[in-house]
């Protein structure tokens, strides 16, 4: 019987213990998928969303996460207005759990990891953590090699493991040990609604597009991605609203139809639902986050 995943991305490690990555965005590197291997992933650039197991929210420049093996992720930047290429969005390190297993076997001290490890299984963001100061640690591990650069990644993740906010992301066990290296499915109509969210779209129409009955892209969805299928398509949909609501001056009745609700009352009362607050409310809250930054960053 046949698994249903997201796209599974294979890791070459046979030659590095860990693995460093970067790149820009847009990129075909940018799907809904998953790994055997650990990833700490920086956000350099850009505002977007982030979809990481069954969590759906917002990131921005400094965003610092730990995804835990065979969950699936993504980060989608928003492009409003003169969109350009942003040359390096993404700066991140991948690494096997089977690696720190060997270490902490050999030195018992680093066992104070485990606990960081365990919490990254549902993916964990390291939230507030400096930019600045994530970026040059990993700028140093990425010019570094052999024992050096294990040192610096070590010691950057001991750093990690002391921050005082750290946030799971995913509370659903939708984490595979047995995933193919074929894209699924359900991946592609995932990744088709994170494109298409403004548009109608059905569950008899995406159990068509992943060509299964009804019932069994519901079950398979529900399984994979942690939410129903309507429950999913509304939380993408409030988190593009969220996005523009930040960043743009649009007025709320605009944003709710662009993010594909039919009328306010609704869409007011499902972003009440999933923020706990209302869209001018947290338009106000965002913004003022944004202006303290820009002055602290200033000083």
């Amino acid at each position: 019987m046949s698994v249903l995943t997201p796209e599974f991305e294979f890791v070459d490690g046979a030659d590095d213990s860990i693995r460093y990555l970067e790149h820009g965005w847009p990129t075909d590197l940018c799907r809904w998928h998953s790994h055997e291997v650990l990833e700490l992933h920086l956000i350099v650039e850009g505002y977007g969303k982030s979809f990481v197991g069954d969590y759906i929210g917002e990131f921005a420049p400094g965003a610092l996460f730990l995804i835990g093996p065979h969950v699936p992720h993504n980060w989608v930047t928003d492009e409003f207005g003169d969109f350009e290429a942003i040359p390096l969005r993404d700066m991140l390190i991948q690494f096997s759990l089977g690696s720190i297993q060997k270490l902490r076997k050999a030195f018992p001290d680093f066992h104070e990891l485990d606990a960081l490890l365990q919490r990254a299984t549902g993916g964990l963001e390291f939230v507030n953590f400096d930019k600045a100061e994530a970026q040059h640690a990993l700028a140093e591990i990425k010019d570094a090699s052999g024992a050096d650069r294990i040192l610096k990644f070590l010691t950057f993740l001991l750093r990690l493991n002391h921050h005082p906010h750290q946030k799971i992301l995913s509370v659903s066990d939708i984490a595979y040990s047995s995933f193919t290296a074929k894209q699924s499915n359900i991946a592609k109509v995932v990744d088709y609604i994170i494109v298409h969210f403004a548009e109608d779209i059905s569950l008899e129409a995406a159990a068509e597009m992943a060509n299964m009955s009804v019932a069994t892209f519901a079950r398979n969805f529900k399984k994979l991605t942690g939410s129903r299928f309507t429950e999913f398509v509304t939380r993408v949909r409030i988190g593009q609203a969220c996005s523009m609501l930040q960043a743009t001056d649009q007025k709320i009745a605009t944003i709710c139809h662009e993010a594909g609700f039919k009328n306010l009352a609704n869409f007011n009362r499902h972003f009440l639902r999933v923020k706990k607050t209302t869209p001018s409310a947290y338009r106000g809250v965002t913004r003022t986050e944004l202006q303290n930054k820009i002055v602290i960053t200033d000083g």
